[in-house]
Parts: C-alpha cells; structure tokens; sequence
C-alpha cells in the first residue's frame, strides 16, 4: 500500500488526550495519505521505572528501523498525581486509578480509523485493585487488534491470576513474553494456545566495545578490578548479598571495587524513603568496605550507563525473587560483554550457559564470593565468557526486536481487499480470488553510511583480514583480495563524497597493492602481520585474487579526473604490465573481475589492444557457457560456487566495450537464470557456501556470505542503468534489505554502531565477526544503493 508522510500542517492537528475539553471524544479525521498508526500502552519517560525505558527503547529502534511504514503513538501509563513533562511522542496518557479515564480512552482509540493496533506492555504493578477490572473492561471495549505484552509471567498462580491472565490472553489477537520460560508457562499453567504466543527477548544495545584500560581511566578506575551491578534500588536487588560476600574476595583481589549504580526507585523512595540505601551504607561502614563500594546514586544516561558496563570486569546479579521472568539491567550487561554471576531467576537460566556466566543460590554470599574470586584469578576464562556472550546476546540487539515487532504487527493487522478504483488493483478473468494487500507494509530504514571499522581494520600498510567480533586480528594478516574490494570501495566513497581524508586510505590500499605486485608481473596475495609473503602463495591458487585486483585497479584508472595523477600512474603502470598474465587467465570469476577491470581502464582511453583482451576473455566466457548451458541450466559452469554475478555482468561489459552482440544475450539469459535461483518472493537468498550449487541437485539453502549480495547488487545496477527494466531496480532495493533483516532470519547483518558487517547468515544464526571482506562489500552496496535512495 503506498503511503506519505503526514504533512507538518497535518500533524498539527493531531488529537492530545492530554488536553481537556468537552470534546474530549472528538478526534480530527486524518488524511487519507496519513500512515496507519500504532498505539503503545505503557509507562513512558521521565517515568523512572524498567518498562519506561524499555518502550522508550522499543520505540526508537521501530522508528529508526522502519521508514514510511506506520506512526507511533504512546499513552502514558499514570498514578496518583503525576505531573510529567512527556516527549512529542505520548498523544495521550491513562492514569490508572481512574476508571473513567479506560472509558475515555476506549471511546478516543475507537474514534479514530488510523489506528490499527493497539499494544499493552503488561506488568501486575500497573494493574492492581480495581485498575485490574478496568484493564479488562477497556480490552473488551476497545475494537482496534491489541497485542499484549507480559513482562511478568507467574508460575503455578492462583485461580485469580489465572483466570485474570487467561481472560486478557482471550482478548488479545497476539502476545508477547521475552523468554521460551515464560511462554511454556502460559500454555502449560495458563492454558494459552502457542498459536498466539510470541518470543521476543528483550532487546539490547549494540556497543563499539571500547577499551576497558581507556574507560577505567576516564572513569579514574586505573588498575581497578571492577565489579558492578545497576538498576532502580530496591531490597529485592540483594546488593547486601555483595556486601557480604566482599571482604572474601577482597583477600584475593585487593583491589577489588563495587559499583552500585542506579538510583533508590520511586515507588520505594515514596514507601519507605531511603530506608534501604541507608541499611547498606551502614553495611559498608560495619565490614569497612568505604575503598572498596562505590554508590552511584543517579540515573544515569544511556551512554554513561554503557561506558560504565564496558569497564566491568564481573557484573553480579542479585535479585532475590524467583519468579522475575526477565531483567533489562541483566540483558544490558550482556551486551556490553561482561561475564556474569547471577541468582537463578529464568531470564538467568535461559540466556546463561557454562561458557558465558556463574549462577548461584539466591542470597548466598559465599558462592558469590567462589565464583568472583574463580573468575577475577583467570583473565584468559573472563575473556571466553566475554566473547561467548557477546555471541549470545547480539543476536537480541533492538534493531532486531524491531524487526521481530515489525513482523507481528504486519501479521496482527492483517490484510485488506483491494478497491476496484485503486490503481494497483489487478484481477485476472476467471480467477476467483478477490486481490489483497497487507495494510502495514514494512519499508526499511538506510543508515548512513559508517567508515569508522573500515578505518579500525586499516593500519598503515593496509587492511588486515579478519576481525574477532568487532575487533581486528592482527594475527590473520593482510591479503591482496580484501585490500583489491578495499580500494575499489574507496574509490567509489571518493567519487561520491570527494572527501579528501579518503586519499591517504586509497593511498594505502593501492600500495599494498604494488607490494603484492611482483617482478615477473605476477601477484602475490596472503601477507602476515610482519609484512611477510606466507606459504599459502605456494598453495593456492592466485588467479582470482589476481583479478580483484584488476577490477580494482581498473575502476581507480576511470576516476583519473578527480584522482590525484601520482595515483593514476601507478595503476597505468601495474595494468600495462600485467596484461601478458591476464592474457593467459582461464579460471572464469578471474576473467570476470579482469573484464570489469580492464573495462573501466579502456573507458576513456578507447585502446584497440585493450578491447582485444577483454574480447579474448569473454570468447572463453562464451565458450564455457555454450559447453555447459543447456534447456534447464543457462550457465557457464556445471555448478554455482561465489561471486556469481560477476560473470554475466562482465560480458555485459565486454558487450558495452566491444558491441559483441553475442555478449548482451548470453548476459541476459544467464542474468535472468541467476536471479531466478536467488530471489523468493520478496527476499534475496544467494547460492548457500556449504556446498555450492551442482546441476541437476537440490540447492542447499543455507550459508549466506554479504560479498555475493554485494555483488548481485552491482551487478543489478549495472544492469539497470544498461537495460532501464525496473525489475532490476526492483530487486537491487530488495537485495540491499538483506544487509538490515530483510533475510530468512529477520536479522541485520550490518551493524550500525560498528560501521561493521557480520561475515555470514547461517540456518540459525549470524556469524558476529566483522571482517574485511563483508565489511567492505556492505560499502561497495551501500554506496550503489546511495544513487537511488539519495542518502
């Protein structure tokens, strides 16, 4: 369904239910050009509390993921006399202890036909008493879809929360709770269908990992062994636990220091005021820990709280309440990489394993005491609880929870029938079938454009290879390969931007370049981090690699009038000298990448011997697929491994250079075979790594590597701008999706905090590691997509 944003003039006139008057249930109609809009029930900033945060976090990352899809609006959960200050974004507010006000709001959500769901975020503290009746009451009134979301599942419950849960379960069209916990309680204790029930872990923030050294210095923790934990304070925490378990560990570790960060929680501050704080700076004077407790009293902001997590060493998670289905706070150290021992509530158990954390008996100081001293005595199992909890909880970033709520409202909302008068409207005669479309149609967001772990993966002699999650490995080394991709990419950066700071890294790259370059006009392609030639030059073959380096050196050569001549002689001068060995290439992706080269090489220089080459390469190109292609199989090789686009796209280069019309059909037909193996409805799914794709066999379906996306998207915008057939574009857009959760696992591949993307979509799971080669090819597909979209 095609939509626009709401005009300015328009939003304007939006309804606040804040502001009191006799048309209290009168809303203004929308323009029928307004996007369809999505209520969120819940409490809302500058309201301290968990939830709070959490919806103001779900909020954002839906909005910054999705772009043209949908409009949300909050209503602010309130009691008492609260007198909040609240973000543009809360239209309206409910103050809990006012039956009339469910009423009202009921009245107001049904008025208005933009809204097409309403969620609840669900916890028994913001409906109690007679709020509990009124919830039920405004559900069974309301008559938009509602989605409900469970922060707190009880087990084994009374009749009354059963039948209380079971009655709001009924109502609702879709629910959610963020561990498999709690779902199997709902369907087991509460007798809710799994057909409604909904994972959806609690969402996590995606962090650049800075130097914990650096952090502690900022912070002047230097040479402190850092134990924390945060959070609205409140007895149930069991910070005591800590207090009593330090003097033990402090024998061991000295310098030791805990951080108790978070300020005393408001409902506490207005039941009993500072009673519990003050308990335990009284038990930190007692046991004379003043060296060694640090209180943080002070909510802090997003960024400090994530700089002070990244500094810890262990967090420790004390709570003493069994039944706390889930914890934000415990889900945010995870994602800042700390190890972990935590009390055993189910969050714990489930998100917890061997590799990654502790768990200890509830209120049991000499456990905790064991297992910091176990951890803070062995630096190398703190560093594998590290990564492999990072490993854990990526996946569970709020880009992804975005995702996953996107999918459920589209789902929840439905579909609608197509108006005869609209013009997408398309029936064919005799078909029964009444035409529909989905009425939220999920748009993806584009970030901007991020060089910061391009930057990170470069060092003065080039571009190492790999990285560990987010941070380089020196110890994989440098190839030809990934510094070919890297300068390529530049030089497209440069021709877009022409920012003159990308100078010195295409400077770099094409050094390293030269470097490989050897005497007999050969290129070498794996160097080790001492700028040494390895074995594996002697091993394998070079041939590919050997042509990257030719499309890279051959695109920088079409930019000569904005490059800086020094550059350009040097690429004149590898080129010329290596033509004798691209002449004898015969591997077919060697080829490919040469003919691109040599393509963009010979745009403006129109020389005769370079067209004979690239005519010589795509003959064999030809040949192969003449041998191979057949009724059922328009391709140049029995099977499909990588880089597959790269050979239809180079003979619609040689097309272009040479006017071989014989280059243009067999580009198109094998073009067209290729994308009909790759795309599936709406999304791309390129030839899987694990095995390839053999003729006459089933393809494997999965193992996803970004370089083959990339390279479909360069090639569907070569082909585009040649051909000008919108299915091409169509698909190029599509493809780019892939890269931020458009996949069969509705997870990004590119990190947008990073500037990194993971290096591979598996069955199951993203491989976390942002290395060169997948790095570098979301660039080169980032900045095509650029010359559609603008941004």
């Amino acid at each position: 369904m095609k939509t626009e944003t709401i005009p300015v003039e328009h939003q304007m006139q939006i309804h606040s239910s804040k502001q009191q008057s006799e048309n209290h249930n009168v809303r203004p109609i929308l323009p029928k050009v307004a996007l369809p809009e999505i209520v969120f029930i819940t409490s809302y900033p500058p309201r301290e509390c968990g939830i709070a945060t959490y919806s103001q976090d779900l909020v954002k990352s839906i909005k910054d993921k999705f772009v043209d899809t949908f409009t949300i609006s909050i209503c602010a959960l309130e009691e008492g006399n609260a007198n909040f200050q609240y973000p543009d974004e809360v239209l309206y507010t409910l103050n809990t202890n006012d039956s009339e006000g469910f009423e009202n709001l009921a009245k107001e959500l049904n008025s208005n036909d933009q809204i097409q769901l309403v969620m609840i975020q669900h916890e028994f503290g913001f409906f109690h008493g007679e709020s509990e009746s009124d919830l039920l009451k405004f559900m069974y009134t309301l008559t938009k879809p509602i989605v409900i979301v469970f922060h707190t599942v009880l087990p084994t419950p009374s009749n009354k929360v059963r039948i209380n849960v079971q009655r709001i379960a009924a109502i609702s069209k879709s629910i959610v709770v963020m561990t498999n916990h709690s779902a199997k309680i709902l369907y087991k204790d509460y007798n809710v269908p799994k057909s409604k029930i909904t994972v959806i872990e609690h969402g996590t923030h995606l962090v650049p990992h800075l130097s914990k050294d650096a952090l502690k210095n900022k912070y002047k923790l230097k040479g402190k062994k850092v134990l924390s934990t945060f959070g609205l304070m409140s007895s149930g925490k069991g910070i005591e636990t800590t207090l009593l378990a330090l003097p033990e560990i402090i024998k061991l570790n000295p310098d030791v220091i805990f951080l108790a960060i978070g300020k005393t929680h408001p409902g506490v501050i207005q039941s009993e005021g500072e009673q519990y704080r003050n308990s335990l700076e009284q038990k930190v004077r007692d046991l004379q820990l003043s060296e060694h407790v640090k209180f943080i009293n002070s909510y802090l902001p997003l960024q400090q709280l994530l700089e002070y997590l990244q500094l810890t060493d262990i967090y420790l998670f004390t709570s003493k309440d069994p039944e706390q289905a889930v914890s934000g706070t415990f889900s945010y150290a995870m994602s800042c990489a700390c190890p972990i021992v935590s009390t055993p509530i189910p969050h714990a158990k489930e998100v917890l394993r061997a590799d990654t954390g502790i768990i200890i008996d509830f209120q049991s100081d000499s456990q905790l005491a064991h297992a910091v001293n176990y951890l803070l005595q062995n630096e190398v199992l703190r560093k594998e609880f590290s990564s492999n909890t990072l490993q854990r909880i990526v996946p569970t970033n709020w880009q992804n929870a975005a995702i996953s709520y996107g999918r459920l409202i589209q789902k929840t909302v439905g579909t609608e029938i197509i108006p005869k008068t609209d013009p997408t409207f398309h029936s064919d005669e005799g078909i029964v079938e009444i035409p529909s479309r989905t009425i939220i149609d999920l748009k993806f967001n584009i970030p901007k454009i991020n060089l910061d772990h391009i930057k990170k993966l470069t060092t003065e002699f080039g571009m190492i290879q790999f990285s560990k999650i987010n941070k380089p490995d020196i110890e994989s080394g440098y190839t030809l390969d990934d510094n070919a991709r890297a300068l390529l990419a530049m030089g497209m950066h440069y021709k877009s931007t022409r920012s003159v700071l990308d100078l010195a890294y295409l400077e770099i790259y094409l050094g390293f370049i030269k470097f490989c370059f050897q005497e007999d006009s050969t290129f070498l392609n794996y160097v080790d981090k001492n700028h040494h030639f390895t074995s594996q030059n002697k091993e394998i073959n070079l041939s590919d690699a050997t042509g990257r380096a030719i499309w890279a050196l051959g695109y920088i050569k079409s930019l000569h009038k904005i490059l800086p001549e020094k550059l350009i002689e040097t690429v004149d001068e590898i080129i010329l000298k290596a033509l004798p060995l691209i002449l004898n290439m015969h591997s077919p992706r060697a080829m490919a990448f040469s003919i691109k080269g040599l393509y963009y090489f010979n745009q403006n220089l129109k020389s005769p011997e370079i067209t004979n080459i690239i005519q010589v390469l795509a003959d064999r190109l030809v040949q192969m697929y003449r041998h191979e292609s057949g009724p059922a199989w328009n391709w140049f090789e029995s099977y499909l491994t990588y880089a597959n686009s790269i050979l239809p796209e180079a003979l619609l280069c040689a097309w272009i250079d040479t006017k071989k019309i014989e280059y243009k059909i067999i580009a198109k037909q094998s073009f067209a075979f290729l994308l009909n193996l790759i795309f599936e409805k709406d999304f791309i799914k390129v030839i899987s790594n694990n095995g390839w794709l053999h003729k006459g066999q089933k393809p494997n379906l999965h193992g996803e590597q970004p370089l083959d996306v990339a390279y479909t998207i360069l090639a569907l915008d070569k082909f585009y701008k040649v051909f000008e057939e919108q299915e091409y574009l169509d698909k190029l857009k599509m493809a780019f999706s892939w890269f931020h959760g458009k996949n069969h696992l509705d997870k990004i591949i590119y990190n947008p905090c990073t500037g990194g993307c993971f290096d591979g979509l598996e069955e199951n799971y993203v491989n976390l590691n942002q290395g060169a080669e997948s790095t570098v090819s979301y660039l080169m597909a980032r900045l095509t997509i650029k010359n559609y979209v603008g941004t």
